[in-house]
């Protein structure tokens, strides 16, 4: 039997690989480290920035493997599409930085150093500048308002004039029966007045829900009562 075994690696030098790989590491590295400066919430990660390195290193690798044949281009996507990932991810802007070592993954695996380097300072300063001079910000902070009630259709309309009263616009999300059915839980949004307190808008509630539970959830703050 006649086995003919053949090095492929010929395709790309030792050289490639060790630039590839390492620049790869360096510049999801920094990446990695502007992620973690610019993340503002309590959902961070390490695990998270530890895998956008791997990521772009492993991207890196696979597009040395790929180069320029399309046979394997196609094996590596049929290959892929196995993989089902059940995370969900906890930011929109998380997605934005997986994409982004991905892109530096291939462009150093293609060994595009240069397009690598200017891409991977550019899109970090730009998130940088955004994150420090608070882009985009929307200054509308909206509650969240829960208030149970008989279930009576006067008292959603005794709640409704108390939110016109506190609120500049309030919306009805949903509409809940609790306590089998001794009671309906109502569910609003609202944006209130200025020089309004959610600790008003309680106590005005309270007033006519005939003393039933009522909660402003503004943000990561929870007034209840």
């Amino acid at each position: 039997m006649n086995f003919n075994i053949q090095d492929l690696s010929g395709t790309f030098s030792t050289f490639d690989i060790v630039v590839s790989l390492t620049l790869s590491f360096v510049l999801s590295a920094i990446i990695g480290w502007v992620y973690r400066l610019t993340h503002k919430n309590v959902s961070y990660s390490q695990s998270y920035v530890q895998t956008l390195v791997t990521v772009g290193m492993v991207i890196s690798l696979i597009m040395l493997v790929v180069g320029s044949n399309v046979a394997r281009a196609f094996a590596l996507v049929g290959a892929l599409s196995v993989v089902r990932f059940r995370n969900a991810i906890k930011e929109t802007r998380d997605v934005g930085f997986i994409f982004l070592v991905m892109a530096i993954g291939m462009a150093t695996g293609t060994r595009f150093y240069v397009l690598a380097i200017a891409a991977t300072f550019a899109i970090c300063l730009v998130m940088v500048v955004m994150s420090k001079f608070n882009w985009f910000k929307l200054d509308v902070q909206r509650q969240v308002v829960k208030v149970q009630v008989p279930p009576d259709a006067d008292y959603t309309d005794l709640v409704e004039d108390v939110l016109i009263k506190y609120c500049k616009e309030f919306e009805l999300v949903s509409t809940e029966s609790v306590r089998s059915g001794a009671l309906t839980e109502l569910y609003y949004t609202a944006q209130l007045r200025s020089g309004k307190k959610p600790g008003e808008l309680i106590a005005a509630l309270s007033e006519v829900n005939t003393g039933q539970r009522v909660s402003v959830l503004t943000g990561y703050d929870q007034t209840d009562i």
